[in-house]
């Protein structure tokens, strides 16, 4: 009985030994974090050589802000630190957060940088999916809770940005926290405002030369009459990489035909680079495939993407198709829409209210937004109409697609874009 007791005790005293050890390697940051409740996991993350530590945090929300006591869901976040005075670049993905990375605002302000994937992506999935909290207000509530949480860590500045959807999640947040973050910078962030807004339209058939568009329906409508010597080249793509896809292959033809236009301008393809129309099978094949990724129809992207569709057809809007250039060329297509996307157990219910009021708070109350657009990006077809009515300011860079970010600004541009986020953000950028 008396070694049985001796045999316990000297297993407790290891375990609390190896806990003493183990709260004597952590660093002081890892302390601070896992002092706070809403954070259950902290897990050593790669990052950046110019960042000290780096982690994968779970941070717990309600899945409704307004029943905090209620369900709740664990919110993927990536932490990169530098110190614990130095500005804070939030980053407000629009979609799921796979990785750490360092973003181009942290590397112009050398800040520490929080990475805050969307809800309903990636692994910040509600254990119950209620598609009706997939909102703008709930995602937005999500990020006010973890910046008000960090702030009691990090004493800087700070500043918001996004890509794309991201941009238009850091106009969100900035629309229902505004007082929350010194400066915000979207990148190439559409403000819709219709389910499918028509100004997409308008601008596929203005942009660029009208040569290069009349180039491009050329392109597609060859891509359609030959469809014959072409889909063989599709099948076998699609079976060689075991991909699964989420339509026929005639309904594929037909969709990856439509979209080509938009993804040419919304990715920056060259003019030039477009196949002649007496180009062989496999060039017009290549052209195509390497303008539209073949993944973004597969039955995976469609889960992986779906929570998007939701959001874009019940609040944040989208775009169609003009189908008037190639209605003698489709076969499976009638329905020009895209809200087929949408998950089948979700509920559209379309509230043009919520981007009216986005896009007017913007425009009247909207104060230190630095939009980023490219001219030839197919969204900037609805980009952001400023009024005067704030010191927002918003650059386009010419020609520029989706990929515009500010690195690609040069001379007096460049020079006005740094000098603006140091006037609201009351640092200076070394160059």
């Amino acid at each position: 009985m008396k070694q049985k007791f001796i045999f316990f005790s000297l297993l407790i005293n290891i375990f609390f030994f190896q806990s003493f050890l183990y709260s004597q390697t952590d660093t002081r940051l890892q302390r601070k974090l896992k002092y706070f409740k809403e954070i259950t996991d902290v897990i050593p993350a790669s990052h950046d050589s110019s960042f000290s530590e780096a982690y994968e945090l779970v941070f717990e929300q309600p899945v409704d802000h307004n029943n905090p006591d209620g369900l709740k869901f664990k919110q993927r976040i990536f932490l990169s630190f530098r110190s614990e005075d130095s500005p804070v670049v939030l980053i407000t993905e629009g979609y799921s957060a796979n990785k750490n990375y360092k973003s181009e605002l942290a590397s112009i302000f050398n800040a520490n940088q929080i990475i805050a994937e969307h809800r309903y992506f990636g692994k910040s999935v509600p254990p119950e999916k209620d598609w009706q909290y997939l909102n703008i207000k709930q995602a937005a509530d999500d990020l006010h809770a973890i910046t008000t949480l960090f702030k009691k860590i990090f004493l800087g500045k700070w500043i918001s940005t996004g890509i794309s959807k991201g941009g238009q999640t850091t106009l969100f947040y900035k629309r229902f926290y505004p007082d929350d973050v010194h400066a915000a910078v979207p990148y190439v962030a559409p403000v819709n405002l219709a389910q499918e807004d028509p100004r997409i339209y308008t601008f596929l058939s203005s942009v660029g030369t009208e040569e290069c568009r009349e180039k491009i329906l050329a392109f597609q409508r060859e891509f359609l009459l030959r469809r014959d010597e072409i889909m063989p080249l599709l099948v076998k793509e699609i079976a060689d990489k075991n991909l699964h896809m989420a339509f026929n292959n005639d309904f594929l033809y037909d969709y990856i035909t439509l979209e080509y236009s938009f993804s040419f301008w919304q990715w920056g393809v060259k003019c030039e680079d477009i196949p002649p129309q007496d180009a062989t099978a496999e060039q017009l094949y290549r052209h195509m495939i390497e303008s539209n990724e073949l993944y973004f129809f597969t039955k995976e992207a469609m889960e992986e993407f779906g929570p998007f569709f939701v959001q874009a057809y019940n609040e944040i809007g989208y775009y169609g198709y003009d189908p008037f250039p190639f209605k003698d060329l489709l076969k499976e297509i009638t329905n020009f829409s895209n809200i087929f996307l949408v998950p089948k157990d979700a509920e559209i219910n379309y509230n043009a209210d919520v981007m009216k009021d986005v896009n007017d708070w913007l425009q009247k109350n909207g104060n230190c937004i630095l939009y980023i657009y490219g001219g030839n990006d197919a969204w900037s077809a609805t980009s952001i109409q400023l009024t005067g009515e704030t010191n927002a300011v918003k650059m386009v860079k010419k020609d520029g697609s989706h990929k515009t970010r500010i690195s690609d600004f040069d001379g007096e541009e460049k020079e006005f874009i740094y000098s603006t986020l140091e006037n609201w953000v009351g640092l200076i950028i070394e160059q």
